[in-house]
């Protein structure tokens, strides 16, 4: 970072008042802070690295109060990030004030392979932070196992339990799956049953694997109750929303079975909530139903959420879950995206695979083709239907796609009418002079959902400028909050 660099930030920093994602502030008019551990993980633990500014005292109105010494305190910092696994390499910059020098650490973010980088001191279970808004946050043991698993290959899609044996699956299934894939490899039909079964990661020390269980046995939730996928449709914008009668759900189902019953049966739960509408073509007279959202890419959508969801023990808890809103349809799985993969990719790159097991087999059931266009497959889709393309998001707990129906949200703006005086976008803007967050605008509004604000006035006011967010990199972040400039 060049000065220049450096005071267009410290600028920035002191006109929001806000520390961010990837910016926080160190007063050090007295000495250099002791413990900057925290920090400078949570730093090295995201892709975009952050910057430490030293000088700038928060707690008095965002005021340059000066570091006590430039050299000094480099020297410090950087004895602090040697102490850190793997040691962190920070770049120094500073810059005069008036009232006294500014000094920027910049923390670079580590290889995925490397993490998480923990304060060696405590180690790395204690000693692992993550960023989340303006703040530092221990990661938790699924966050920290997340990288592990990544870093040593674990796979967990052929873990085996010991509860289960083989009298659970349906062999005659589990068989014609393995004459499949001999059918194209003539060598292994010559091996064994037992050899074969091994060979493909189906059964380990005479126990059915996970794959084995999730493909193929009588009822998998038997033993493992929440690899469920839990669909349900709410009357409005958010959960928590009732109708007239005080009902939260319209529908509201628990679908269970096998990967593929899993599958099948949420397409029929996704159909039968969906609104359809028949189109007459002008030319020809035939009549075709249009369905809500496209079949196609709902399909591919819940298909990525069973085949790529974390299966280790830290998510037996969790299900995936599909809920439909009045103008948006999510589907959310546990487990963010797997390895150096991130959202901007997608479809892009051949990604790590985190089940290439249950991937493979899946391919070879003809489920899908795993070639990696279910994304494309998506958008393409989205695109034909004259849609807004999905949207996906990514964290090291989970990962969502949304789908949007533009049209089922205009209905609802016509019904509500024009904006009430004086809460307009105009007044939106003005409003944002400070920073506030979504809760923060809905109640200048006097409008209860949160979502409906977001839909009808910051959405569009971020997309023409009008609006920017402090923590742009993190869209979706709790701690997020809006500006306009002046």
């Amino acid at each position: 970072m060049v000065e220049a660099e450096l005071k267009e930030l410290i600028e920035k920093v002191r006109s929001l008042k806000a520390e961010s994602q990837t910016v926080e502030l160190k007063a050090a008019s007295q000495g250099c802070p002791k413990k900057l551990y925290d920090t400078i993980s949570a730093f090295s633990n995201q892709d975009t690295g952050g910057v430490i500014l030293f000088g700038i005292e928060e707690k008095e109105d965002f005021r340059i109060a000066g570091v006590y010494d430039v050299q000094d305190l480099q020297k410090k910092v950087n004895e602090q990030c040697k102490q850190m696994v793997p040691a962190v390499r920070p770049v120094f910059t500073a810059v005069s004030f008036p009232e006294g020098n500014v000094v920027s650490a910049e923390i670079p973010g580590v290889d995925v392979t490397e993490r998480p980088c923990y304060y060696g001191g405590v180690g790395r279970i204690k000693g692992s932070y993550i960023r989340v808004g303006e703040s530092d946050e221990p990661m938790s043991d699924y966050e920290i196992y997340s990288y592990e698993a990544y870093r040593k290959k674990y796979q967990d899609d052929i873990r085996v339990d010991e509860r289960i044996g083989l009298e659970t699956i349906d062999l005659l299934k589990m068989n014609e799956y393995l004459d499949r894939i001999k059918e194209k490899n003539p060598r292994l039909g010559s091996l064994p049953q037992e050899d074969v079964e091994r060979f493909l990661n189906m059964v380990a020390d005479g126990r059915p694997t996970l794959s084995c269980t999730l493909l193929f046995s009588v009822y998998p939730q038997m033993f493992f109750p929440q690899y469920t996928v839990n669909a349900m449709v709410v009357p409005g914008y958010e959960k928590g929303e009732t109708t007239e009668d005080g009902s939260r759900f319209l529908d509201n189902r628990r679908i269970e079975g096998t990967i593929m019953d899993m599958l099948e049966d949420t397409m029929k739960f996704l159909k039968k909530n969906m609104r359809i509408r028949t189109i007459v073509d002008k030319e020809t007279g035939k009549r075709a139903d249009k369905t809500e959202y496209p079949l196609v890419a709902l399909r591919e959508a819940v298909l990525n959420s069973l085949i790529h969801r974390d299966y280790s023990i830290h998510t037996e808890a969790m299900p995936i879950e599909v809920v439909m809103y009045k103008d948006r349809l999510e589907i959310r799985n546990p487990g963010g995206l797997y390895g150096r993969l991130t959202v901007d990719k997608l479809g892009k790159v051949q990604p790590d695979t985190r089940n290439p097991v249950l991937a493979r087999a899946l391919e070879t059931l003809g489920v899908t083709e795993n070639r990696y266009s279910g994304i494309p497959t998506i958008q393409r889709e989205m695109r034909l239907a004259r849609m807004r393309e999905a949207e996906f998001f990514d964290s090291r707990n989970g990962f969502a796609v949304i789908f949007y129906n533009e049209e089922a949200r205009e209905k609802e703006l016509q019904k509500s009418g024009p904006d009430v005086p004086g809460q307009g976008m105009r007044e939106v803007v003005e409003f944002c002079r400070t920073p506030r967050t979504r809760g923060e605008i809905a109640e200048f509004l006097q409008i209860k959902t949160v979502h409906y604000v977001m839909s009808h006035y910051v959405n569009p006011l971020l997309e023409a400028g009008r609006l920017k967010m402090t923590i742009p990199e993190k869209p979706r972040s709790r701690n997020q909050k809006y500006y306009s400039e002046p």
